[in-house]
């Protein structure tokens, strides 16, 4: 299994790195996937303009929610991303409480910039959110502005919704709230300086108390019976002008920092509930059938799953370095279908949780990168401050989960699409080789999955073998423009 880009918990490398063809080929083939899904790079010169105009001078004159911003500059944040990311959308503070720990969240506020309505807005809407491909992105706002006048840079003033939350001693969250602030991050941290710097006991005292209360955190997800899904996924890079596949390393730090942004996504839909108004990320509760299936296709892979132990609690162990494994990840993966976004101004929806967070939750925390999260931080901050949100928050209420779900169709077609053709160059060269594969299902008399071991790559092929088997197949064809690979049992 495979994805671009790589989101945390994957595979380590354990050969050298496949080469891929040469850029050119490849690229010529995301760019035709790109037309495909009407997917834009860049935007035209008018919006270019005006985010220029705005990332020097906001404009005045359209309503936001709150008080004027409060300066926090004071807070010592930091932020911590991909080494490359330029659109930072989080800074984090921590700070021991007597009684607990208070974490300061600044998500990055692009409605300082945006007007509804204008040029930049307009184009925001027709993308959803920023589209990733391996050799280039379509970002939701123009440079100017994503990556510079609203991105959470080190050592520069920006402005922020900056989240309060106080939480017990044992990771419970106490109370919160939201308001807009001026911030200033202290430094921009990848994954790898942050754990390097926590397992060293160097660095900002952030650091060290992320661990503390990512590592609450996770205990209490548990507790509440949270999944947590370590998918294995993919990386591809440039070397020596060609493009190659990597497995990563995962890092614990990437979960303690995604637990921040869990936190604060519940910490939105529980204002927004009580409030009666908001737009939250849904996820029904899987069927008996489908949860039985999971547990049937792990026993079948040789993997113990007593009778009394819960899909989170099996799920949350296992680990994506084992063929096995792997091809439990893959079939639990089924559990998680079903994801939506449902708005409400009034009536409270009766389906409003997300059975994988095993809690109400809403996206709040990449507004550089999903535009509802611009509309929901709005709701927010006019929440706690006593307000109805703006007309322009309202005014797109009812239409916004669609717009967010068009979104996400193209953008899940996008990483399939790429992942496909990625793979099919990558074994262009090898028809005629043989492969050990684990098959992961049956499915009647159609092919049954398979997961390659190496290259990490899901296929099918048809085989009488049953699920948890390792056989042999043999790379049969490869035709990278439809993006097509066929094997066969030998």
């Amino acid at each position: 299994m495979a994805a671009y880009p790589a989101t945390g918990n994957v595979l380590e490398v354990r050969t050298p790195a496949p080469r891929l063809p040469a850029r050119s080929e490849l690229e010529r083939g995301f760019a035709a996937i790109r037309a495909d899904l009407e997917i834009e790079v860049g935007f035209d010169a008018e919006v270019e303009a005006r985010a220029a105009a705005v990332a020097l001078e906001p404009p005045t004159g359209h309503p936001r929610a709150g008080a004027a911003p409060v300066d926090r500059t004071d807070l010592e944040f930091v932020t911590i991303d991909p080494p490359t990311s330029t659109d930072l959308d989080q800074a984090v503070h921590i700070e021991q409480l007597d009684d607990g720990f208070l974490v300061s969240y600044a998500i990055a506020d692009p409605s300082t910039f945006v007007a509804p309505g204008d040029p930049v807005d307009l184009a925001a809407h027709r993308r959803g959110v920023t589209f990733y491909c391996p050799d280039t992105r379509a970002s939701l706002y123009p440079a100017a502005i994503g990556e510079g006048a609203a991105s959470l840079l080190p050592d520069v003033d920006r402005p922020a919704f900056l989240w309060s939350m106080r939480l017990d001693s044992n990771g419970y969250l106490v109370d919160a709230s939201v308001v807009r602030a001026v911030v200033r991050s202290r430094a921009k941290l990848s994954y790898a300086a942050a754990q390097a710097h926590i397992d060293a006991g160097t660095g900002a005292p952030t650091l060290a108390l992320l661990r503390t209360v990512g590592e609450l955190r996770l205990a209490r997800e548990a507790s509440r019976g949270g999944v947590s899904l370590n998918l294995p996924s993919q990386e591809v890079e440039t070397e020596d002008g060609h493009y190659v596949l990597r497995h990563d390393e995962s890092m614990l730090v990437e979960d303690w920092n995604a637990q921040i942004s869990l936190l604060t996504g519940m910490a939105a839909a529980d204002l927004m509930v009580h409030a009666g108004i908001g737009v939250l990320r849904t996820l029904p509760d899987p069927d008996e059938g489908t949860l039985h299936q999971i547990r049937r296709a792990a026993l079948a892979l040789g993997i113990d799953w007593p009778k009394d132990v819960t899909y989170a609690e099996r799920i949350r162990d296992i680990r994506p370095d084992r063929p096995e494994h792997i091809a439990l990840l893959t079939a639990a993966v089924r559990a998680l279908r079903g994801a939506d976004y449902v708005a409400f101004d009034g009536e409270i929806p009766e389906e409003r949780t997300h059975w994988a967070i095993a809690a109400e939750y809403a996206h709040v925390t990449a507004p550089l990168r999903r535009l509802g999260d611009r509309y929901t931080n709005e709701i927010v901050v006019a929440i706690c401050a006593g307000e109805r949100p703006p007309a322009w928050v309202l005014h797109e209420l009812e239409e916004l989960p669609e717009t967010l779900r068009e979104a996400r169709r193209r953008e899940s077609r996008l990483d399939r699409a790429v992942v496909d053709r990625v793979e099919a160059a990558l074994l262009a060269h090898r028809v005629g080789e043989r492969f050990r594969a684990t098959v992961t299902a049956r499915r009647g008399d159609r092919p049954a999955p398979i997961q390659i071991d190496d290259p990490a790559i899901a296929a099918v092929v048809r085989t009488e073998a049953d699920p948890g088997d390792v056989i042999d197949v043999e790379l049969t064809a490869v035709d990278v423009d439809a993006s097509r690979i066929e094997f066969r049992e030998v």
